[in-house]
């Protein structure tokens, strides 16, 4: 399919729309803690028969410099660029933007879907420290209405092992010692999933080194099925942190860390999210 490409002056935005005008249905699409702008997965989107806009929703010019008690408000500008020109809204992330937009979504009506890949079912501490900062406690990556939200605290002991290292163990130590130590705020702390209404869609590799995503992805299963609300989670044993889906080039660079699976793998899970994904977009594979 045909895809017509632009850049947005605002926020280093790409917008690519089927020349034909593709099916109605707009998508925003979020990167994770890099800061990239998902071109090529936009590009993809866009030649399946959506409109996809990607944005730098942090770390460029105008925007906050780190994900430190995140305005979430802020997501509402790419929505409204895509309710300006299409019928329908689903929300794409990875990894940080999908904690973004699980906890963006739920009070925004306009949109229908969200797809999360490699996802947390909690709030998370922010990722604003600077390596030459000042010991100081953990604040939380994301505010709304200028109030910053409950999170889980990192346990800065915790092993995270190998060069490049995984975080995995350090972030299921955190969790577990707040289990332990204050079950309410973590409690406070879970994304509102069981209050958006609309599909969603999870994935989430069996061998992500960067954080447990899938026993997040089955914790948010857990609490929708619960409340009766559609989820789907799709997930690949010897998959990492990154979900590539057919078309797409394996992303670079980012910061050092192991993020876990193969090449192969990553893209096996692509391609079983890929019909899914295709059903949540109206686009029937």
């Amino acid at each position: 399919m045909s895809v017509r490409e632009s850049r947005l002056a605002e926020h280093d935005t790409v917008l690519a729309q089927p020349v034909d005008g593709g099916n109605g249905t707009g998508v925003l699409v979020l990167g994770g803690s890099s800061g990239r702008v998902e071109r090529d997965r936009v590009r993809v989107l866009a030649q399946a028969g959506v409109t996809a806009l990607g944005l730098r929703w942090f770390g460029g010019p105008g925007l906050p410099p780190a994900i430190d008690e995140y305005p979430l408000e802020r997501l509402s500008w790419g929505i409204d660029r895509l309710a300006d020109r299409c019928d329908r809204i689903a929300v794409i992330g990875s990894s940080k933007g999908a904690e973004a937009l699980l906890l963006y979504s739920p009070d925004d009506p306009r949109v229908d879907a969200v797809v999360a890949f490699a996802p947390t079912h909690v709030a998370w501490a922010d990722l604003g420290r600077r390596p030459d900062e000042a010991p100081r406690d953990d604040r939380s990556s994301w505010s709304r209405g200028g109030r910053p939200l409950p999170f889980v605290p990192y346990d800065h002991e915790a092993p995270t092992p190998g060069d490049p290292p995984a975080f995995a163990p350090m972030y299921a130590a955190s969790l577990a010692g707040l289990a332990d130590r204050d079950p309410d705020r973590l409690e406070a702390a879970r994304l509102p999933v069981e209050r958006f209404f609309g599909a969603m869609l999870l994935a989430a590799g069996g061998d992500d080194a960067v954080w447990p995503s899938l026993g997040s992805a089955r914790e948010i299963e857990r609490r929708r099925t619960a409340s009766g609300l559609p989820t789907t989670v799709v997930t690949h044993p010897g998959a990492g942190h990154r979900v590539v889906l057919p078309g797409e080039t394996p992303p670079t660079g980012g910061q050092p860390m192991a993020r876990g699976g193969t090449e192969v793998d990553d893209r096996a899970l692509g391609a079983l999210v890929h019909p899914h994904l295709m059903r949540v977009l109206d686009l029937e594979p």
